[in-house]
C-alpha cells in the first residue's frame, strides 16, 4: 500500500462531506441526491467480515431506496478482485479521475492577480457563483449542496474573480494536516484563456503555504488535457487514478 495514496484518500473524504452517510462493515455509503459520484458512492475504509456479494446486494438495496444507482469507488487501495467482481455483475466504469500532487516549499512564489478575492469562509454568494458556472439548476442540489459546503470540517481558502459584478472564476482550497487540496476550479467559458484558473490555483497554493502546507493535491477528470496541462505547468505530477463502477437501475 502506498501511504501517500491512503493519506490523500482520507483527505478527500474529509474535504467533501456527503449529505448522508451509512457505515456498513468497513464501507461508507455516501448519498447526496446524486450531485457528484464521489458523494454518492460506496468507499472502502476497512476490512470486510461479510461476504462481498451479500454486501453488494445490501448496498444496491440502500441506493434503490434513495432512488439512485449503486456506485462503487475503485482506487488503488481496493482489491482488483473486487473490481472484477463488480464487472461480473454488469457494473460499468464511469468517471475515471486522475489524482495529481506536488511538494510545496516556503520559497515558492506563484504568479497571482490583485483581482482575486480570497476569503476563509464559503459565502452563499460564492456558492451561487459556482452553481452559475456549473449550470446547476436542480432544485434539490441547490437546497442541499450549500449545507455540504458548510459541513466541511477543515480550514478553507475560498477564491473567486469577478467581472462586471459577477463571479466568472472560482476555486477552493481545503487545508488538512500538511496538505492543501484544490477543489471547485471553474472558469466561465467566455473568460477562459486569460490565465484566471492558473491565477486562482496559484493564490490558493500561496495562501496554503502561509498557513503551513508543504504538499498539495487535486483531482482532475481523466482525459481533460487542458486542465492537466495547466496543473503540470504549476508543478503538479500524476500520482494515481481512480474510477467508479455503476450498474443502472433496472
Amino acid at each position: 500500500m502506498n501511504p501517500t495514496i491512503k493519506t490523500i484518500e482520507d483527505l478527500s473524504l474529509n474535504a467533501w462531506p456527503s449529505h448522508q452517510i451509512q457505515i456498513y462493515d468497513g464501507w461508507i455509503l455516501r448519498f447526496s441526491y446524486f450531485y457528484t459520484h464521489r458523494t454518492n458512492s460506496v468507499e472502502q475504509i476497512g476490512e470486510s467480515s461479510i461476504p462481498l456479494n451479500q454486501k453488494i446486494d445490501y448496498c444496491e438495496s440502500v441506493y434503490r431506496q434513495w432512488g439512485t444507482p449503486a456506485i462503487f469507488k475503485i482506487s488503488p487501495l481496493v482489491s482488483p478482485a473486487f473490481d472484477r467482481l463488480l464487472e461480473s455483475r454488469r457494473y460499468m466504469i464511469q468517471h475515471s479521475t486522475d489524482v495529481m500532487v506536488m511538494a510545496l516549499e516556503k520559497s515558492h512564489r506563484f504568479s497571482g492577480s490583485p483581482c482575486i478575492n480570497i476569503s476563509s469562509s464559503i459565502s452563499p454568494g460564492w456558492i451561487e457563483g459556482l452553481f452559475a458556472l456549473k449550470g446547476t439548476t436542480n432544485v434539490m442540489h441547490k437546497t442541499v449542496v450549500p449545507s455540504m459546503y458548510r459541513a466541511i470540517p477543515k480550514e478553507t481558502i475560498c477564491a473567486s474573480i469577478r467581472e462586471q459584478g459577477k463571479i466568472v472564476a472560482t476555486g477552493l482550497g481545503i487545508l488538512d494536516r500538511n496538505y492543501i487540496g484544490l477543489y471547485a476550479i471553474h472558469v466561465h467559458p467566455a473568460y477562459r484563456g486569460r490565465g484566471y484558473a492558473k491565477a486562482i490555483c496559484s493564490a490558493i497554493l500561496q495562501n496554503g503555504i502561509l498557513r503551513g502546507a508543504d504538499s498539495a493535491y487535486l483531482q482532475v477528470v481523466k482525459g481533460n488535457i487542458p486542465a492537466v496541462t495547466l496543473y503540470e505547468s504549476i508543478g503538479f505530477q500524476y500520482l494515481y487514478n481512480y474510477w467508479f463502477r455503476t450498474r443502472l437501475l433496472l
